[in-house]
């Protein structure tokens, strides 16, 4: 075999690999949602318009999260080979996500193709997330020697790359649920306040002051919001954009729902968002 040949082998085997291992990261990820009935249901009515948004936000924001973790095991962080991948993990993820829609019956020859292209957007996204999580959900570490020798804005971007990838982890599973909308419904005021602080205090225990790993690595991280107090302050703040989004995203709230309902919504997920925010940090 010339040596030419061997090098395309090689480059098979390893695109192969990282398609595999995306994949996996898919699976993990996206695995409870294809086995909730709620996300079923929304995709079946979910209109054009909205899937075009939500297509287009989940590009977004599949972009940023493969700048920070991705599925290959070569990391580039160059805006084409980001833009390159984000169109690959979409892919992955509305091919697998049909498969198993189809395997498990959700999609059939008797469904039309209106509901089959909303379920497989609505679980697809979610998939293709889990796809650009995959070195970080499959090593348990990320690029720690990148983060120490990078400059104090790149920094800070990983932080908030770290704790929007945390926030959706657990978000996604129970954005779609019933819960938060029976919750919203029962809780009063100074209940939200109280949640709130709780929020707050969680994610400053478990960074700062669990003994958890790489909590002495945190302390040294460079970046604009290092101080124990912003940073704290800034991860519950995306976290709170990560529930809204998803939120958003599973149809529990409308744009033009009322503002009390949509701050009501979104700090009660921004509980479970905010202590997967603050995992995420320790995370990478």
């Amino acid at each position: 075999m010339s040596a030419k040949s061997a090098k395309r082998n090689s480059a098979w085997r390893s695109e192969l690999n990282d398609l595999v291992r995306g994949s996996c990261g898919g699976f993990l990820f996206g695995i409870p949602l294809l086995y909730t009935m709620e996300v079923w249901w929304i995709g079946s009515f979910i209109e054009p318009p909205m899937m075009l948004a939500a297509i287009a936000t989940a590009f977004v924001a599949v972009f940023l999260l493969n700048r920070t973790a991705g599925f290959r095991r070569t990391r580039n962080v160059k805006l084409i080979d980001a833009f390159k991948d984000t169109i690959e993990a979409l892919a992955i993820g509305f091919v697998c996500t049909t498969i198993i829609l189809v395997l498990l019956r959700e999609i059939t020859p008797d469904v039309s193709l209106d509901e089959a292209i909303g379920k497989v957007l609505l679980e697809g996204i979610p998939f293709a997330i889990g796809v650009a999580l995959a070195n970080l959900l499959l090593s348990g570490k990320g690029d720690s020697k990148d983060n120490e020798q990078a400059d104090v804005m790149n920094a800070t971007i990983a932080d908030i790359g770290a704790t929007a990838i945390g926030a959706s982890i657990i978000a996604a599973a129970i954005a779609p649920t019933d819960e938060v909308a029976m919750l919203a419904a029962a809780i009063a005021a100074p209940w939200l306040l109280a949640l709130m602080a709780a929020s707050l205090l969680i994610s400053y225990g478990i960074v700062f002051e669990s003994g958890f790993a790489n909590q002495d690595r945190r302390r040294q991280q460079r970046g604009l919001f290092q101080r124990p107090l912003g940073e704290t302050v800034m991860s519950y703040l995306v976290s709170l954009l990560m529930a809204a989004f998803l939120l958003w995203f599973f149809q529990q709230l409308q744009v033009n729902d009322p503002l009390s309902m949509w701050l009501r919504y979104t700090l009660i997920l921004g509980l479970p968002a905010t202590v997967g925010g603050a995992a995420g940090r320790l995370a990478v």
